[in-house]
């Protein structure tokens, strides 16, 4: 596990960069950008519909009964508001998720490169397109864990346990893929992505614990309604921030894996062919048998009187 603290250190040295403090500045006004102008004007049609839907279907009264069942019963004045803030929560990660994907993975995988992996070969192992699909088809996943447990979610001692956990799975699909695909080619990936699976599971748990932070943000009831706008300012801020390091985090961990596993292939071939010099068979010596000079031959042809000797 000594490698998983020794890139956390260099991840937390990274993030307090100047550059990369400025580059939670962008996602996060484009996020906010984004949010404002549909919070404006989608969240009271939200609120409105969701209010008819439980006057229609007797929504307040089940919510009631599992509100006093859970000793939770402050919250039945307000569970309209809290539900529409907790559907629209998932798309304020996927819109952070999204621009640092855009915007901030590309630099950080620079940033790293070139300061402690100038020497590193880029394979280009991965693609924009293998990214893309691997961050769309593993949020997909996790909306759709996270609308099921939602409603565990509402129980603190559960939130710490959940949220880490989904968060995790989805920090590790998504920052892993990303932190090898330019230098790592496919075989590699797999190979590391296969050799250090816990260790990258336990990255994304961390990560996961750090990413339902901003969730706390949303339990306060009442004055989270009321604080909303400036609430979802501080959780978007919070899960940029989340990202940006946990890229890093995965990005020192992985390009410090593929650097050992290289090192260890080359160090495995230069083995293989020290032993095959070794074992190899002596080349046997060649004999070259020269004809006999040209006057020995005609002396020696049939019919010629052999030369007298004196």
């Amino acid at each position: 596990m000594r490698p998983v603290f020794t890139s956390f250190g260099r991840a937390l040295l990274s993030q307090l960069h100047f550059r990369m403090l400025m580059l939670s500045v962008i996602p996060f006004v484009l996020s906010i950008a984004v949010w404002g102008v549909g919070l404006w004007l989608y969240l009271q049609p939200m609120i409105d519909w969701l209010q008819n839907y439980f006057v229609e279907n007797d929504g307040f009264r089940v919510s009631n009964e599992l509100l006093m069942w859970l000793g939770m019963g402050a919250f039945k004045t307000v569970v309209v508001p809290l539900i529409a803030m907790w559907i629209l929560l998932p798309l304020m990660i996927l819109t952070a998720l999204i621009f640092v994907g855009v915007m901030a993975m590309p630099v950080i995988v620079k940033h790293v490169g070139s300061r402690r992996y100038k020497d590193l070969e880029a394979r280009k192992g991965g693609t924009f397109f293998g990214s893309l699909w691997m961050s769309t088809s593993s949020f997909t996943i996790f909306l759709v864990l996270w609308l099921i447990t939602l409603p565990l979610s509402l129980i603190p001692p559960l939130t710490f346990v959940i949220q880490p956990i989904l968060w995790g799975w989805l920090t590790y699909r998504v920052m892993a893929y990303d932190a090898l695909a330019d230098h790592a080619d496919a075989e590699e990936r797999k190979i590391i992505l296969r050799i250090h699976r816990w260790q990258l599971l336990v990255i994304g748990a961390i990560t996961g614990a750090m990413g339902a932070a901003p969730t706390l943000l949303w339990l306060g009831g009442a004055l989270s309604v009321i604080f909303f706008p400036v609430l979802a300012a501080g959780a978007i801020w919070l899960y940029v921030l989340v990202f940006i390091f946990s890229g890093l985090w995965f990005q020192h961990y992985c390009m410090d894996a593929l650097t050992q596993h290289r090192a260890a292939q080359a160090a495995g071939k230069a083995a293989e062919q020290a032993v095959t010099q070794a074992t190899a068979p002596t080349p046997e010596e060649t004999v070259i048998v020269l004809p006999p000079p040209a006057d020995a031959q005609v002396d020696n042809q049939p019919g010629n009187p052999p030369t007298p000797q004196i």
